[in-house]
């Protein structure tokens, strides 16, 4: 047999010793600290909502549009150049925006790679960041709030809560898996501190709240 080198015998040593102290660990009991109580008389509460709400979210880059109708959605987006050049339009709101592809037939995900847009549909707006809570059960592919060029989100204003500790009380324990809240575009200040929009995600962000 041949003899082991020193450098395997020191890897398995390593290997070995690391799992020691993993199980360590876990065998360890964690007393958590619990969490804290929230006293509700010091939540910020606002006397319009919906006002609140269309002014955070443009604050951080997103466009706000009142409709009546869903079909007043498409006409919205009709007048913005890059949606009605667009040739690929994933929509997730049939009744507001009709989409160019069936989204049954897409199995991989990276076969969404060259969407320009997605409309989707919000749960509910949160008033003092201008976050929309998007359930991840709506999206056949989760990929599609990131991938697409722009987003659109459609979303009712009747559907608003004042701040993320009430937004987090309504999720309670989410069915889906996934789900997540989406604030205004994609944007970084990483660089020389300067904000750019669209840097690892969507260009731009319109919203649409329905009655």
């Amino acid at each position: 047999m041949r003899p082991m080198t020193p450098q395997l015998t020191s890897q398995a040593a390593d290997t070995t010793g690391r799992q020691a102290i993993l199980d360590r660990l876990t065998l360890r009991p964690v007393r958590s600290a619990g969490l804290p109580t929230v006293d509700a008389s010091k939540l910020t509460s606002f006397e319009e909502p919906l006002a609140k709400f269309t002014e955070m979210l443009q604050s951080v880059g997103g466009e706000v549009h009142l409709v009546d109708q869903p079909d007043q959605v498409t006409e919205i987006l009709n007048q913005i150049e890059v949606f009605s050049n667009a040739q690929r339009v994933v929509s997730l709101v049939p009744e507001a925006v009709k989409g160019s592809f069936d989204l049954s037939k897409i199995h991989d995900p990276h076969d969404l790679a060259a969407v320009d847009w997605t409309i989707a549909k919000g749960e509910f707006g949160v008033a003092e960041n201008g976050a929309i809570w998007i359930d991840g059960s709506t999206l056949p592919h989760r990929v599609l709030l990131f991938i697409a060029q722009y987003l659109a989100i459609v979303l009712s204003r009747r559907e608003m809560v004042h701040h993320m500790h009430e937004g987090y009380a309504r999720l309670g324990t989410p069915i889906s898996r996934f789900g997540v809240f989406v604030a205004g575009p994609s944007k970084t200040a990483d660089i020389e501190q300067s904000l750019v929009l669209g840097a690892h995600g969507c260009r731009a962000l319109q919203v649409f709240l329905t009655p």
